[in-house]
């Protein structure tokens, strides 16, 4: 098992309505207490530390002005929170940072790409095609040309992986798809166990609930490309998982008050 560590770091909040992104219409009846109101949730990336390389899962989402205007409306990132305003506050520059591996390419996981002047970009290659040419239902989220933004990627470089592969040596990339077509969570093993980086493969820790009622092992979300994935890779980290507390969800709110106690993981 390597010594590393795995640092979240927010980059900002989405204001999403939970019947619309979080839980699945048939779920709602069986699910308690499930507001009409948006709820904003967090938007992590994570740091890879303890190794020879420096990881970071993601790049986070952009500024307020981008983010409301042109996906979300209400999101915002607070002053100091962009990743590389994030790496500074503990002793980092984008340039320290030797690869970037994306769960996805959508727009909250790929800003700033620009500043990370030395790091090897690694996307699984299923999401990295379809990016380049989404249907037009997805033009917004991977910041398609047509829509007049230049996106964030646009004339990168990236390594594509094709499968599960170790990165590194205590990190490994696995195929979740579901959320979009070449979704893939990292793995890093630490001495708590391994944790599993599982971007938006689930938007929250309830969509690894049960729902006996009507026979689910999971409670899937409400926002897909391929719903029979998506089902497929949560069961699959829920069984890969020693527990559930080694999965970090992208927008998982309760990781903000754990990281307050535990602001690094596996030390």
């Amino acid at each position: 098992m390597a010594n590393l560590t795995v640092r979240p770091i927010n980059t900002g909040y989405i204001p999403t309505f939970p019947k619309q992104y979080h839980y699945h219409h048939s779920t709602h009846e069986y699910v308690k207490n499930i507001g009409d109101e948006k709820v904003a949730l967090p938007v992590f990336t994570f740091l890879i530390e303890g190794g020879k390389e420096l990881i970071l899962v993601d790049t986070g989402m952009a500024w307020t002005e981008r983010a409301s205007k042109y996906h979300h409306g209400g999101s915002y990132q607070p002053e100091g929170m962009a990743i590389h305003e994030q790496l500074a506050k503990i002793g980092y520059s984008c340039a320290d940072v030797d690869k970037v591996i994306f769960t996805h390419l959508h727009w909250d996981h790929i800003f700033y790409m620009e500043k990370f002047t030395k790091a090897q970009f690694i996307a699984h290659r299923t999401e990295y095609e379809f990016a380049l040419d989404p249907i037009p239902l997805y033009y917004k989220s991977y910041e398609h040309p047509a829509l007049g933004n230049r996106r964030p990627f646009e004339g990168l470089k990236f390594e594509v992986v094709d499968g599960e592969e170790e990165i590194v040596e205590g990190v490994r990339v696995f195929p979740t798809p579901g959320h979009s077509p070449g979704h893939q969570s990292v793995e890093v093993d630490t001495k708590d166990g391994s944790y599993i980086c599982a971007g938006d493969s689930v938007f929250i820790m309830a969509n690894f609930n049960p729902i006996p009622e009507i026979h689910y092992t999971i409670t899937p979300p409400a926002r897909f490309a391929n719903i029979v994935e998506c089902w497929n890779s949560i069961e699959l980290q829920k069984k890969r998982a020693a527990n559930l507390g080694l999965i970090l969800p992208c927008h998982e709110p309760e990781i903000e008050e754990r990281i307050k106690k535990t602001p690094v993981l596996g030390l």
